[in-house]
């Protein structure tokens, strides 16, 4: 009995093969995602979202972040609080001018950060496919 639990048979050298595959494939899966960019580490490139004449940038910049929360805001205000009737919409009071470009610039932070998260989840998806279609052992699942 002892000579027979020290010999190796075929189905020991099986598994011991299988999982020096696995190891030399978790291997380059790690060697693949450190050369692989992160979500968070892609550039953002300025100039593709604002619009403006060369060497204009900054003063573009900064009137985008002032008129297009107010501008928000006002259609925020008019659609969902006044329920698209001029009337009531002209009953609110629109003299406080930083309470409305904060209602804007809220209502704009939300949606780029659902933006941004629909962003995140299409780059895992993306990046699952190209792992799995890469995966030379996915027929023996």
């Amino acid at each position: 009995m002892k000579n027979s639990a020290y010999k190796k048979d075929n189905s020991d050298s099986i598994y011991y093969n299988s999982v020096e595959d696995i190891k030399s494939y978790a291997a380059k899966i790690n060697e693949e995602r450190k050369k692989r960019d992160s979500f968070a580490s892609q550039e953002v490139d300025v100039h593709k979202y604002v619009f403006s004449p060369e060497g204009w940038e900054n003063f573009v910049l900064i009137c985008y972040i002032i008129l297009i929360p107010y501008i928000v805001g006002v259609l925020f205000l008019f659609v969902f609080i006044a329920e698209v009737a001029f009337e009531k919409f002209l009953l609110l009071d629109m003299s406080s001018i930083i309470i409305v470009w904060a209602i804007g610039y809220e209502v704009i932070a939300a949606t780029l950060l659902f933006g941004i998260f629909v962003s995140f989840l299409s780059y895992l998806i993306q990046s699952k496919s190209t792992t799995q279609a890469n995966n030379p052992y996915k027929a023996r699942r």
